[in-house]
């Protein structure tokens, strides 16, 4: 595979940022976010009563106690005969009350994220009007390898147990590191909830059908979502819409230009279809082969990010709807994207 020596990388400097854009005005658009705390629900039940206390659930949350009993517990849908669903449940109250200790007291309020929320969900109507937002919105504690976010038929799900905060216990285990390495686990913060469920709905929104295309177009395709989260939390840090370091992304904005010609160098890599190569360039990793210890993984995605920005500036008029359903290959011809 291709070098570049790291020394390279550290004389090149980009230019200053732009102006930040302009956020259109949403307060007219009605939209209010009020989470239900079935995590705080199912915590409370009596394990020697765990039948009752379920269809007592079911009847609080009828649009998710199913969903997190078959999809979260893994078991049989709620029954009279649900044998399987109430030992899962009773197994999972008794394993996880530690956690639920430490969750309950980082999360006993959430009004900042309704508050966050409902921006989101304003500029989703905004510029989708006619998408269904999900009606309602809960938190859960799930196990530690379930979903951090959900989108089902009638909610948006969050999984809180993957939001403890980078340092918390079971994701610096030996068995957390196997789970979820360090590149990972670093993001697991609360300040990553809202930005997650604006993936969600972007993926929700348009389906990623990039998987048999060629490098360059797989990686604009993914540099879409990042643009259209952006749309949603038009004032939120790159580095958390990347889930890059603080310092990563530092590098990239730095090197744009180089980490450009590293691709031109080769022009079977960039029109490749070989997954292999492929993956090397989009999805997580600790960095990216090839290029220097300070790179992120993933530097396809935003690669394309930054094409599909180049785009959107030189079509002003065109919008995050017509831009999402843009050809990837037109949008690269047509910006002729060149970094210095």
């Amino acid at each position: 595979m291709k070098k570049i020596a790291p020394a390279l990388f550290i004389l090149f400097f980009a230019n200053a940022c732009g102006n930040k854009k302009n956020i259109p005005d949403v307060s007219n658009i009605p939209v209010t976010i009020s989470i239900g705390r079935f995590d705080k629900a199912f915590f409370s039940l009596d394990t020697n009563n765990i039948e009752q206390g379920l269809y007592t659930l079911n009847q609080q949350f009828p649009y998710f106690t199913n969903d997190f009993v078959v999809n979260i517990l893994g078991a049989e849908p709620l029954s009279d005969t649900s044998k399987i669903a109430f030992a899962a449940a009773r197994q999972f109250l008794s394993s996880y009350w530690p956690a639920r200790d430490s969750l309950e007291q980082k999360f006993e309020n959430l009004g900042w994220l309704e508050r966050e929320l409902q921006k989101s969900f304003k500029l989703v109507k905004y510029y989708f009007p006619k998408y269904q937002l999900p009606p309602k919105v809960v938190t859960f504690i799930g196990p530690f390898d379930a979903p951090g976010i959900a989108i089902t038929q009638y909610t948006l799900a969050i999984g809180l147990q993957l939001y403890a905060g980078k340092n918390f216990s079971f994701y610096t285990s030996m068995q957390g590191q196997e789970m979820y390495p360090t590149y990972i686990s670093r993001r697991f913060e609360p300040s990553y909830i809202t930005v997650n469920c604006m993936k969600a709905i972007s993926e929700d929104l348009f389906a990623d059908k990039s998987g048999s295309k060629p490098l360059i177009e797989q990686m604009i395709e993914k540099g879409k979502y990042w643009y259209l989260i952006n749309q949603f939390l038009p004032e939120a840090d790159d580095s958390l819409i990347t889930g890059f370091s603080q310092k990563q992304s530092e590098w990239c904005r730095k090197n744009e230009g180089l980490i450009w010609n590293y691709f031109l160098q080769s022009n079977d890599e960039l029109y490749t279809i070989d997954p292999d190569i492929i993956k090397n360039y989009i999805g997580d990793a600790p960095n990216t082969a090839g290029m220097p210890d300070a790179s992120p993984g993933n530097i396809g995605q935003w690669v394309g990010w930054q094409i599909v920005k180049n785009y959107a500036e030189k079509n002003p008029s065109v919008t995050p709807l017509q831009l999402m359903t843009t050809d990837a290959k037109k949008i690269f011809e047509e910006t002729k994207y060149k970094p210095r």
